[in-house]
């Protein structure tokens, strides 16, 4: 009975309260204008990334709808615009597309769902925060180099078979299949979008580059009547939501990508949450209550006909900085793209694939960012092989698998580094010197004393020479783990047995438990020989050396 009520309470934290919009009164002017900002920078990526997908542009901007809305209300940050992004829809979706069809996509974005809905009951919101910053960059700019070879066959007007899931031969075999000068056009669209959008990002950063590049080389398109394939017939509504048909067979061959689309959600929507955070004091972020917040909505997107859903770092970014404060503007931002469905899908639908194509690459460019790089490989040998290790593999391989590869390199060089900064230093016996000094040698273990270190530190201590009686300082061991504890029960054991007493001064109250399980205490040769200060140590191996005869 008594755990009732605090679970009870821990499942309110995840819902929306009143308090969410306690700032409405005072902010919804900025609020709706960052919302109507943002709503315009969407609607390109949005379209692109269903087209990119597989799956269509109607289920980019049902997503971007649908799980904008839901994301908005029930997540954990009060600014984090939710939709479709990159990582998420060429890294996982594309392949998803070719293995098992565009109706898997649905399956998998409530199955995801589901997963990142529990990993916000069991509060695995802060677990993102144990990914290291270059595995971060690296798959990051990993991602950037995918969208871009992904936008290759829209950018030469090509017909992608979509038989290589590898982003890398998928753009070779479009490149060696292009038709000269026939791909010349296409290119010039995208040339002409990427010009656009970085003039207005030079000159006139506060406009929409993005928007305003689709809308230029839409209308000339259309008035020249360019022959340029075209996103093509849109909804004029948003479909009835309904349970999408889960196959046995599909849905445990979908496990693993579920698990993978699940993985990404996560990952994304808390980094892009905690940098909203950085941007602007908009109020405190519930890592737990995002990853509920983002599962619903991938739940709700799948039930409409969308795609899983994440939260986006640069349509967040632009909320941010457009005078964003509160959830209205996410709010807004989706009601207005629901009006574009509502009333302007036919317009959408002659917008050229090419164009398209060519904010992807612009937006791809951009997460490649030469600073970043720069300051991974300024940072350190081993940072700047974490981050060129997640990237390749990110391209070569596959996101996930790019993330644990990733963290298993930089938990090797952290694992070695802090070996290297523990050490056992034999040091000279304080005070005068006495007779028989030579025959005892002290030694200050410092550092940690773990499966990574034990050995190479033991073996310091081991080649001490001949000599009566070893003192070990503990006093500053600052981590010990059951390998350490092991290694050195048996270096005090092998001293014992080749005659030479061992005494040990100073193990921290938090290792004694350990020491003591694992036999360290029990193979001293007298339990008097465990002591807690450095001068009765001193003195008793001196007595012993007299007792022997010194």
């Amino acid at each position: 009975m008594n755990g009732k009520p605090g679970i009870l309470r821990s499942f309110g934290l995840l819902l929306p309260a009143a308090s969410d919009y306690s700032g409405v009164p005072q902010t919804w002017r900025s609020d709706l204008i960052a919302g109507a900002t943002v709503g315009i920078v969407a609607l390109p990526l949005a379209l692109a990334f269903g087209v990119s997908s597989g799956v269509g542009a109607e289920a980019g901007l049902i997503t971007a709808i649908v799980a904008g809305i839901v994301a908005a209300v029930f997540g954990g940050s009060h600014v984090q615009v939710s939709g479709p992004t990159g990582a998420m829809v060429v890294v996982v979706l594309a392949p998803i597309v070719v293995m098992y069809g565009a109706s898997a996509v649905v399956v998998v974005s409530i199955m995801a769902g589901v997963l990142v809905l529990a990993a916000g009951l069991f509060r695995l919101g802060r677990s993102v925060s144990y990914i290291p910053w270059p595995v971060i960059e690296g798959f990051t700019a990993g991602i950037g180099v995918i969208i871009f070879l992904q936008q290759v066959p829209s950018a030469l007007g090509v017909q992608s078979e979509g038989h290589a899931t590898n982003a890398v031969v998928a753009a070779w075999q479009v490149m060696s299949a292009a038709t000269w000068p026939e791909a010349l056009l296409p290119l010039g669209i995208v040339t002409a979008v990427a010009v656009i959008m970085l003039s207005f990002a030079r000159w006139a950063p506060s406009l929409p580059g993005s928007f305003i590049a689709i809308v230029v080389v839409a209308v000339v398109a259309a008035l020249i009547q360019l022959p340029l394939a075209t996103i093509g017939a849109l909804p004029h509504a948003l479909p009835a939501p309904s349970l999408p048909a889960f196959d046995s067979a599909m849905m445990i061959a979908l496990i693993g990508p579920a698990f993978a689309v699940a993985a990404l959600a996560s990952i994304e929507s808390l980094l892009s949450a905690r940098v909203a955070a950085t941007l602007a004091p908009t109020g405190p972020l519930s890592a737990d209550r995002e990853l509920f917040g983002q599962g619903l909505a991938s739940i709700a997107s799948g039930l409409f006909g969308g795609m899983p859903a994440t939260g986006a770092i640069a349509r967040t970014a632009v909320n941010v900085r457009s005078g964003a404060r509160s959830r209205l503007a996410a709010i807004a931002h989706a009601i207005l793209l629901l009006l574009v469905v509502l009333i302007a899908a036919d317009v959408v639908s002659v917008i050229p694939l090419a164009a398209l194509s060519g904010v992807l690459m612009v937006t791809a460019a951009r997460m490649v960012s030469l600073s970043t790089i720069r300051r991974v490989f300024h940072s350190g040998t081993s940072s700047a092989l974490v981050f060129l290790i997640t990237a390749f593999v990110t391209v070569a391989f596959d996101l996930i698998v790019a993330v644990g590869i990733g963290i298993a390199a930089a938990a090797f060089f952290a694992l070695r580094t802090l070996s290297r900064s523990s050490g056992a230093h034999r040091e000279p016996l304080p005070d005068e010197p006495q007779p028989g000094d030579d025959r005892i040698a002290l030694f200050r273990l410092e550092g940690s004393l773990f499966f990574g270190a034990a050995e190479r530190l033991l073996d310091e201590v081991a080649e001490a020479g001949e000599v009566e009686v070893v003192i070990l300082r503990l006093s500053r061991l600052q981590i010990v783990d059951s390998t350490g504890a092991h290694a050195l029960a048996e270096m005090v054991t092998a001293l014992e047995q080749r005659g030479a007493t061992v005494l040990i001064k100073g193990i921290r109250p938090e290792h004694r438990g350990l020491l003591a399980q694992l036999g360290v205490i029990e193979s001293l040769r007298h339990p008097n020989h465990l002591f807690t200060e450095l001068d009765p140590a001193i003195e008793h191996a001196r007595s012993h050396i007299a007792r022997a005869g010194g």
